[in-house]
């Protein structure tokens, strides 16, 4: 394992691990973790095996910890979850095609399209799961409606961590040649 691995691995995990502080909600380096596994690990299994492992390691411990009075007993995957998993899955994916080239206008309009896209998947999930909503366009315009508060903290997490991870990476490449590689 090199350095060039490590470093990217580790950053992730400790943005996977600030997921555990408490923070307003939708605050979270969620976003971020894809877009920069997406950017910076080759071969590009690792742009999908690294970051989705910092989010299911991390929900592992909010799920049986954390949140452990809402589970009865040990949770290894919330299926209510699905769709978080999936719109990680799509922003990985996007992360892939925009950031093959990383400059600080691409991984801005990624962390706004990731946004938009967590947004999307996400709030059309829990519309599809049913119990909330009416299963009708109607329900599903209020569902994104009653969603919009929350866009505002994707939004300003995504750039926030966005910034941090990319940030801290290129100030660690121009200190440590090794990781320019």
């Amino acid at each position: 394992m090199t350095l060039r691995f490590l470093v990217p691995m580790l950053l992730i995990l400790l943005a996977a691990v600030s997921r555990i502080l408490p923070h307003p909600p939708n605050f979270t380096p969620v976003g971020a973790m894809a877009l920069f596994g997406a950017a910076w690990f080759a071969p590009r299994r690792w742009a999908f095996l690294i970051p989705f492992a910092g989010l299911w390691l991390s929900d592992l411990f909010l799920n049986n910890v954390v949140y452990a009075q809402y589970h009865p007993r040990f949770t290894w995957f919330d299926t209510g979850l699905i769709w978080v998993y999936l719109s990680f899955g799509l922003i990985c994916g996007l992360g892939l095609l925009w950031l093959r080239k990383v400059t600080a206008g691409r991984v801005v309009g990624a962390a706004l399209a990731a946004s938009v896209l967590f947004f999307v998947v996400t709030n059309f999930g829990v519309w599809a799961s049913g119990g909330m909503y009416a299963q009708n366009w109607q329900g599903l315009l209020a569902c994104y409606t009653a969603a919009i508060p929350f866009f505002g903290n994707t939004l300003l997490g995504d750039f926030c961590y966005t910034t941090a991870l990319f940030a801290s990476f290129g100030l660690l490449r121009k200190r440590f040649p090794v990781l320019a590689g």
